[in-house]
């Protein structure tokens, strides 16, 4: 029976290898001394026939760090042993990836870095972790032309690199192991979204990722609840949230380890990765996570945020959100409503109503496919736990958000996402309300990074 798994790829021809050897071969003649440096990178990825920003990876990954510079003889043989054994772009980019994290040919001399790859095992990890994704993302902020005016503003590099790295993983890492895997790469757009960067100029129109208008909403709702700024929040924290929009139940739960996806590998990922406590034993939400948090809280269309928030609601984690669990979180807006003096709806009426717009497959529960299934999970999770858009989708028709209102006759469906309407609109508030760049200046000298 012919071979039909190729879990690297499907082979190259010999033809193939020795062409892409002749490629680089050129382009490395065209260089002095036939030696590649830092910024000779993004020709040798373009020769090796990847995107652009490649650039940094193959550099660092081929021991360019060592002594600045690569030769064509140690290039082609470490390229060569790339393509032979992985053979297309998404287990190619684990393995460079992976390489730089684990130090395969950093500081070592080439015999090392042969020894390592004359069998084809790499680094031998053929997943990612949140700090293999560093030195692209960096290399993204010190060289797109979109980010020219953050190279002076070092103390923001960080922030928005680990902004960038939250977002990967909440798009791309579908099991929440916080290791992304081939299969996950090869179905996410991540490969193609970095292709696209060498190609748009302006960042910003690069929405999934990379955006600093994305960025920069994202850091200052955090700012803003994080008083000490010490890139932790609590629970008192949180409820400053959007005027106090959220229940304490939830808040409780949010903070209980029900959405906390992993632990960091190491310590140089440890603020922004992972829930802390404080000297009192309080659970604190780092920066990541409030990454998760808030994209989850604005785009409760996403697959993540469904699953977010349904983590969240099922108490007893038992893969169902059951009627006692609705009337849970239910009677903490009906407090808060009684409490305000507006008019309330019971809980057997409102139980009717999300449980008609759900249709659940198995009558009395709610499953995450049926979530999944439903085009209106943000009127449901509102519904429980958030009161201010609760009141929102009230006073307004349900479906609304899901048209184009400039389209003539308003039933065009918008392509955009909920996150990336409410960035955009957000973006636009708070430089209004800045007035100037006063406020950007104060987070760019705090030194807490």
């Amino acid at each position: 029976m012919a071979r039909f798994y190729y879990p690297t790829g499907r082979p190259i021809s010999k033809e193939q290898l020795d062409a892409s050897l002749l490629r680089l071969a050129a382009t490395f003649q065209q260089l002095p001394n036939c030696q590649a440096s830092r910024e000779h990178f993004g020709t040798i990825a373009k020769a090796c026939g990847c995107p652009y920003y490649w650039k940094a990876i193959l550099f660092i990954a081929s021991g360019g760090e060592k002594l600045g510079h690569v030769t064509l003889e140690t290039f082609t043989d470490f390229w060569g042993k790339i393509i032979n054994n992985y053979h297309d772009e998404a287990s190619r980019f684990v393995q460079l990836l992976t390489m730089i994290n684990f130090n395969v040919n950093v500081n070592r001399t080439d015999n090392n870095l042969n020894t390592s790859m004359n069998n084809g095992a790499g680094s031998g990890r053929f997943y990612l972790i949140p700090e293999d994704f560093v030195p692209l993302v960096q290399d993204v902020v010190d060289t797109h032309p979109g980010l020219t005016f953050l190279k002076e503003a070092a103390e923001f590099h960080s922030r928005y690199v680990h902004t960038v790295i939250a977002r990967i993983y909440y798009n791309v890492n579908r099991s929440w192991s916080g290791h992304i895997t081939l299969t996950e790469l090869r179905h996410s757009n991540l490969l193609a979204t970095i292709r696209l960067l060498e190609e748009e100029e302006d960042i910003n129109q690069i929405t999934d990722y990379f955006s600093y208008e994305h960025f920069y909403v994202i850091y200052c709702k955090f700012w803003e609840l994080d008083k000490d700024h010490d890139l932790f929040i609590d629970k008192k924290d949180l409820a400053r949230h959007n005027d106090h929009a959220l229940s304490s139940k939830m808040i409780d739960r949010i903070f209980s380890g029900a959405v906390t996806r992993g632990v960091p590998q190491n310590n140089r990922l440890a603020k922004f990765g992972n829930t802390n406590t404080n000297m009192n034993n309080q659970p604190r939400m780092s920066y990541t996570e409030f990454v998760w948090f808030l994209i989850s809280e604005e785009d409760k269309r996403h697959s993540t945020a469904i699953e977010y928030w349904f983590r969240c609601m099922d108490l007893d984690g038992d893969g169902f959100i059951s009627m006692y669990e609705l009337e849970y979180f239910y009677e903490e807006q009906l407090q808060r409503m009684e409490s305000l003096g507006i008019e309330t709806l019971p809980f057997e009426d409102c139980l009717c109503q999300m449980l008609d717009m759900i249709h659940p497959a198995v009558p009395g529960k709610v499953s995450l496919n049926d979530l999944k299934r439903c085009q209106m999970t943000p009127i449901f999770f509102d519904t429980f736990f958030n009161l201010e858009k609760y009141l929102d989708h009230e006073q307004r028709d349900p479906f609304a958000s899901q048209r184009d209102p400039d389209s003539e006759n308003g039933d065009e469906i918008l392509k955009i996402s909920d996150w990336d309407r409410y960035a955009a609109e957000e973006y636009e508030l708070l430089v209004a309300e800045e007035g100037g760049p006063d406020h950007g200046d104060d987070m760019l000298h705090d030194t807490t990074v």
